[in-house]
């Protein structure tokens, strides 16, 4: 039997609003949309994909992580081509940009909802 990843899934108080923004980060198509649950897909493949689950009492993590603070239990990491350009389009969408980065090659913004995420060059 092989197990391979189905989704990541984020929970978010807006799931579309959330959705909108990877959709338009990734490029890719919407598959499913309720007020409680969106999931996107890449273009080319079924799976993996990335859903959108309603947490209405989500709390952004605290980036960088401190004690006593809300921690980061995950977060996606996307591969670009042009750190700089991706960067700023991804800014543009929503996305800020944090003030602690941790390596040159590598960017760590959030997501309108307060969802690390991290732009990386290939080799990194």
């Amino acid at each position: 039997m092989t197990t391979t990843l189905g989704a990541f899934v984020l929970g978010t108080p807006d799931p579309p609003a959330l959705a909108d923004f990877y959709r338009a980060l990734l490029g890719w198509q919407e598959v499913e949309r309720t007020p409680e649950w969106v999931r996107l897909r890449a273009l080319e493949q079924e799976r993996p994909g990335l859903s959108f689950q309603l947490e209405p009492d989500h709390r952004p993590p605290t980036w960088p992580q401190r004690p006593g603070t809300q921690q980061m239990q995950a977060h996606l990491d996307l591969q670009v081509e042009d750190l700089d350009a991706e960067t700023e389009r991804a800014c543009a969408l929503g996305a800020t940009l944090e003030d602690e980065q941790p390596q040159k090659d590598v960017r760590v913004l959030r997501d309108p909802h307060g969802h690390p995420f991290c732009l990386f060059l290939p080799g990194a």
